[in-house]
């Protein structure tokens, strides 16, 4: 039994069972924790692929976490999976099956509770109190970045991620805003443009700045930054439940 826990104060345990195995979950509330952080102080968080989070604060701050190992973890197990299902009827599951799915099941969770650890370290070092996380419903439904793309993008727990850094930020006091991010892809920041809510683009919208290449954004100036820090940037500035002076140097 975990030595970290006090028995008294669990409210509910749970026995799963999970791909040959079983989860013991401990049911506890936590206490909120006292922190020094500043409403003005915001950090914009855009999602991807191979740049799982973006991060640019109002601050000047920056970080980018890396996606590509979860890639990585992720063609192995389809491969494996494919491999082992060949020539099997369909809803064929094993204890081979199993045993490779609870591990990248495993990884995959570790991976969410580093990464919004990391994200939460940044806040607090960094006293930022609002977190403005670009997220769009169902985004993954109809996405089309290609065979392989596809296969990672929609294998990445990218919304268990959002969920997990929104837990944290209750417990520390930071603010939690969900934005809808459509065209952060397209607007650019160094020219203040202004971002459309899906659905609702006018006619005749463009962009001051365009998306050169994956990775790579031009502004109007002919200024090239990161085209996933532009729009951390635009989730940052174009909340609709926030107004954020002045610009994010770091982006540059």
């Amino acid at each position: 039994m975990p030595s970290n826990l006090s028995f008294q104060e669990i409210s509910e345990l749970r026995i799963l069972p999970r791909n040959k195995c079983f989860y013991v979950e401990f049911v506890y509330e936590l206490e909120p924790v006292k922190t020094e952080v500043n409403d003005e102080y915001v950090l914009g968080i855009d999602p991807g692929l191979n740049n799982w989070l973006t991060g640019v604060s109002n601050l000047g701050t920056s970080f980018i976490i890396d996606g590509k190992h979860l890639k990585s973890v992720n063609r192995w197990y389809n491969k494996q999976l494919a491999t082992l299902k060949e020539g099997k009827p369909q809803g064929f599951w094993s204890k081979k099956l199993a045993l490779i799915t609870e591990k990248r099941n495993r990884q995959m969770r570790d991976a969410v509770n580093k990464a919004a650890r990391l994200v939460i370290n940044h806040c607090l070092q960094h006293q930022i109190g609002v977190v403005v996380f670009g997220w769009n419903e169902e985004q993954k439904k109809n996405v089309n970045l290609g065979k392989k793309n596809n296969q990672s993008f929609v294998s990445i727990p990218t919304g268990k991620l959002k969920e997990r850094i929104k837990q944290l930020c209750q417990q520390y006091g930071i603010k939690f805003i969900e934005t809808e991010e459509s065209y952060t892809s397209k607007a650019s920041f160094l020219d203040n443009d202004w971002l459309p809510t899906f659905g609702e683009k006018p006619e005749g919208w463009q962009p001051s700045g365009k998306r050169i290449k994956r990775g790579l954004y031009r502004a109007a100036n002919e200024e090239l930054i990161n085209a996933d820090c532009n729009g951390s940037a635009k989730c940052d500035s174009f909340s609709p439940n926030l107004e954020i002076g002045g610009r994010l140097a770091s982006v540059k």
